[in-house]
């Protein structure tokens, strides 16, 4: 536990429930504990994973999940997939903890880096990024096909 009265571990299959509560308030995605329980479980066996949770009070008031990024014209990466930190708990340090969490990882792993797509309209988040060192203003456009 730091100062703030916050400590960063790895997550569990018991976090479920609270990461799809974050999922859900904090980026806008409906996920069903029991998805992302057996997502969780897969990732928590996978040495491409990292899911960290950040716990206060024995609460879960923040997650990240990162994963290897490959590509075949760039030196590996890992690629942020998510990061919430509950709104009642941000300005604590808690955001920043989980991304140098992952980017010790990312490090002890042998990344050239660490990467994160953001929504064009999370401007706060952005501002927040940029605070933490990352930088970019690629503009892209996410398409996906579901079957």
């Amino acid at each position: 536990m730091n100062e703030s009265g916050f400590c960063i571990r790895a997550a569990t299959v018991s976090d479920a429930q609270a990461i799809a509560v974050l999922t859900h308030e904090e980026m806008g995605y409906d996920a069903a504990p029991a998805l992302v329980a057996m997502q969780l479980a897969r990732c928590m066996v996978s040495p491409s994973d990292c899911v960290l949770v950040a716990e206060m009070d024995g609460a879960v008031v923040g997650f990240i999940h990162a994963c290897d990024y490959r590509l075949l014209y760039a030196p590996p990466m890992k690629n942020i997939m998510g990061i919430a930190v509950a709104s009642a708990h941000r300005r604590r340090g808690i955001g920043r903890a989980l991304l140098d969490a992952v980017e010790r990882w990312a490090r002890a792993s042998g990344a050239s880096g660490v990467r994160l797509v953001s929504g064009a309209q999370r401007v706060e988040a952005h501002l927040f990024y940029r605070s933490c060192g990352y930088c970019g203003d690629r503009q892209q456009v996410n398409l996906k096909k579901l079957f």
